[in-house]
């Protein structure tokens, strides 16, 4: 398929930019309903500011050649970030330019005063941050009542963020009659919420595979040893030689890290939070042009950042979650292109590193970091094939190398251009190669013995009220999990801190074997005896109920039952012997201290 579809102006930019077909998620939205709401999830870098650029084009353009002279906004694009923003009006701004579409941004961090007189002046898209947008509604800046279509990319990471009452004001002062786009890389409960609160008649546009990791990144785990990651990320970038995304936890971790590495010679830039905008966009320009081999930077930089040539992704901190991984690789491996991630792993951090791996389902390739002699055997690999060796010198420089060659020796001059080529190298480290571990022993799964009768066979999943354990996820997960459909699981009971649930006895054997190994980050699934349900026993007349057994058992013969005794009650006895001796002695002490 071609952009034959598309709007002739729009195809007519893409075409001049050099698109050719279009991605899977363009080839979604241009073949789906142009009425409908959009909900989308697809993998970054899979071309979507492009696809709801052109999804929203039928909305906007109708039949006409080009746009009316701007003037209230016509569209609405949020984002959750500024990179993220000002990338997407860059991108609709060439590809409505041939439209005659003036494309607005409003992010923190830039001029206010200065958006608002661009949106004065008028405008046809308006894009920006959630917050930002905000303050200029709030001012009376931004006038959305015009608006045809609203777009919410990135829609899970504005949720993460706490974005949600900025959302909802802002989708709120639009029309009525408005269509929504809602494009996210996953699709939580929160998000299909979100969804049904904005959207009506949603078409859901799923092309990201929930079990399948990227397939255009290599993933490969750095073993290191304890604290030597900073020599190791030296090596790895000196190796690499080329350009790179270095991930750290902290703002103070990329201060650290920037700094190290600048103090080595490496041409590196920084990103993070607390950077102004004006840093922020020269950092990454310094990247995408070349001028900067490596960008040190927190996960302010994990979303939504287009750098098409970045061939190289390092995570100098390990993630905390698996979102967060995905999306920090994602930086490579775009649009089609081969991308290489990799993760610095001690060895107290290894149990982590493959617990996060496994939950993403990646199988990375564990490896060593390079040494010094890799690295200089690599020097003189790229020494020989330099492009300056490849051209035909002019007239001049041959005159000028013969001379040379008079008065010095061929290894000389050699020498010379090698010392001139290799100055900008920065100098590798020393670093410990360890020791491999053994590779484990294969563990076989758990089995599960599942007696089947007439009745059906009861299972337990670790989850419960305290849990908000709910038949409507619950369900959807069992069946997942143990490759059943919903009429194959009977009654559900749900407790405190667990789930007990009926399976078929038909399939009950292959569904205990189904869910019989462990899943890392979700529940655990065993079998269960059913849940007691026989009614407590209460007093009767003189008679108490059984007290709680204790860990020995019940005693011989059974609860005893408890009888009043007959007669008159014994006087009491009081603390201290007799009756009355105690009241004595206060006397008898009393009278001695009169005395």
């Amino acid at each position: 398929m071609s952009f034959e579809t598309a709007h002739p102006a729009l195809a007519a930019a893409l075409k001049e930019r050099g698109y050719e077909a279009p991605t899977p998620v363009q080839e979604a939205v241009l073949t789906a309903d142009p009425a409908r709401d959009l909900l989308v999830s697809a993998q970054t870098g899979s071309g979507k500011t492009v696809a709801f650029g052109l999804g929203f084009a039928p909305t906007l353009l109708g039949g006409a050649e080009e746009l009316p002279p701007p003037g209230l906004p016509l569209a609405l694009v949020i984002a959750p970030t500024r990179e993220l923003a000002l990338q997407v009006q860059a991108e609709l701004a060439w590809l409505y330019e041939p439209a005659g579409g003036r494309v607005a941004s409003c992010v923190g961090g830039m001029d206010p005063r200065r958006e608002a007189r661009h949106l004065q002046a008028g405008c046809h898209i308006v894009v920006g941050t959630p917050g930002r947008l905000n303050d200029h509604l709030a001012r009376g800046a931004l006038r959305l009542e015009a608006v045809r279509a609203v777009v919410l990319d990135e829609a899970d990471e504005m949720l993460d963020m706490g974005f949600k009452d900025e959302l909802d004001a802002l989708v709120e002062a639009t029309p009525g009659t408005r269509r929504t786009l809602l494009f996210s890389a996953t699709l939580p409960r929160e998000i299909l919420g979100l969804a049904a609160a904005y959207q009506h008649n949603a078409l859901r546009l799923e092309l990201i595979s929930r079990t399948e990791p990227h397939a255009d990144i290599e993933y490969k785990a750095v073993r290191v040893a304890p604290h030597e990651e900073r020599a190791v990320l030296v090596n790895l970038l000196r190796a690499a030689n080329t350009r790179a995304i270095v991930f750290c936890a902290t703002r103070e971790g990329v201060k650290h890290v920037h700094a190290d590495l600048l103090s080595r010679g490496f041409n590196a830039v920084a990103l993070s939070g607390e950077l102004s905008q004006a840093e922020r966009n020269a950092a990454l320009s310094a990247l995408k042009d070349g001028r900067a081999q490596a960008c040190i930077a927190t996960d302010v930089a994990a979303r939504g950042l287009d750098l098409p040539a970045l061939d190289l992704v390092i995570h100098a901190d390990l993630p905390t979650a698996k979102a967060t991984l995905l999306h920090r690789s994602g930086r490579t491996g775009r649009a089609g292109r081969k991308g290489q991630c990799l993760l610095l792993v001690t060895p107290h951090k290894r149990r982590r590193a493959e617990m996060l791996l496994n939950s993403a389902r990646i199988t990375p390739e564990w490896i060593d970091p390079p040494t010094i002699a890799q690295i200089k055997a690599a020097d003189e690999e790229r020494l020989a094939a330099h492009p300056l060796l490849e051209q035909t010198p002019d007239q001049e420089t041959r005159r000028q190398a013969l001379r040379l060659s008079e008065r010095y020796e061929p290894e000389q001059i050699a020498a010379a251009f090698i010392a001139l080529a290799s100055a900008h190298f920065p100098q590798a480290a020393n670093v410990t190669v360890l020791a491999p571990e053994p590779p484990p022993r294969p563990k076989r799964a758990p089995r599960m013995t599942v007696i089947t009768g007439n009745g059906p066979v009861w299972f337990r999943v670790s989850a419960g009220r305290a849990q908000n354990a709910d038949p409507r996820w619950l369900l959807p997960m069992l069946c997942k999990r143990g490759n059943v459909t919903k009429a194959e699981i009977g009654a559900i009971r749900i407790f405190d801190r667990e789930t007990k649930f009926e399976v078929v006895p038909e399939v009950a054997e292959a569904f205990a074997r189904a869910v019989a190994e462990p899943v890392p980050g979700e529940f655990q699934i065993e079998l269960s005896t059913p849940p007691s349900s026989g009614p407590r026993r209460e007093r009767q007349g003189d008679e108490r109920a059984p007290r709680p057994q204790g860990k020995s058992g019940p005693k011989p013969g059974g609860p005893k039952p408890y009888a009043k005794p007959a007669g008159p009650k014994p006087p009491r006895r009081e603390p201290g012997g007799k009756p009355g001796e105690q009241e004595r002695r206060r006397k008898n002490k009393a009278a001695k201290a009169i005395k």
